[in-house]
């Protein structure tokens, strides 16, 4: 069972690397594509390869988690997932993301604010399941999820503007 649960840790952390790596890559390919004021056929198709990664990234991050649950139970482990607040951080921002690019894919909220709420979601997931963020409160996490939101908005706005920019 320790090999089962090792290789469920290492697919929740592919899943996390997969979306945060296609995050990156969808926002130069995003600017790249508008440089020239318009999305044609070929830059569309290329941003839905990227969507599927991004799907791709998600399942196997929430099936993952899933399994880590239901073997933690198996194993009658003493710390449950559902008690700790890493396990409800991991999947907030999964909703999080889902729900925002649910609501981007709609128009209902700005290009901006989205792809700066789900960049920023996918790298925080990835640094949690690597476990490179210190132990943090559920309110601490949020407190620094929507931190992070308001300097990556800034950032990408900043890029943006540079790359699309006239010369």
């Amino acid at each position: 069972m320790p090999t089962l649960v090792f290789f469920l840790v290492s697919l929740q952390a592919l899943g996390a690397a997969i979306g945060a790596l296609s995050v990156i890559w969808s926002e130069i390919t995003y600017i790249r594509a508008m440089r020239d004021g318009a999305l044609d056929v070929a830059e569309r198709a290329h941003l839905r390869v990227i969507a599927s990664g991004l799907r791709f990234g998600m399942f196997l991050l929430l099936l993952s988690s899933l399994g880590l649950v239901i073997a933690a139970y198996v194993l009658k482990a003493t710390a449950q997932p559902a008690l700790t607040a890493s396990y409800w951080t991991v999947i907030i921002l999964s909703l999080l993301i889902i729900g925002v690019s649910w609501a981007l894919s709609r128009r209902l909220i700005s290009f901006a604010l989205g792809s700066a709420a789900i960049f920023t979601g996918w790298w925080f997931l990835a640094y949690l399941t690597f476990g490179w963020l210190p132990p943090l409160s559920f309110g601490a996490a949020v407190a620094f999820y929507v931190v992070a939101t308001a300097i990556f908005y800034a950032l990408l706005a900043a890029a943006r503007y540079l790359s699309l920019r006239k010369s």
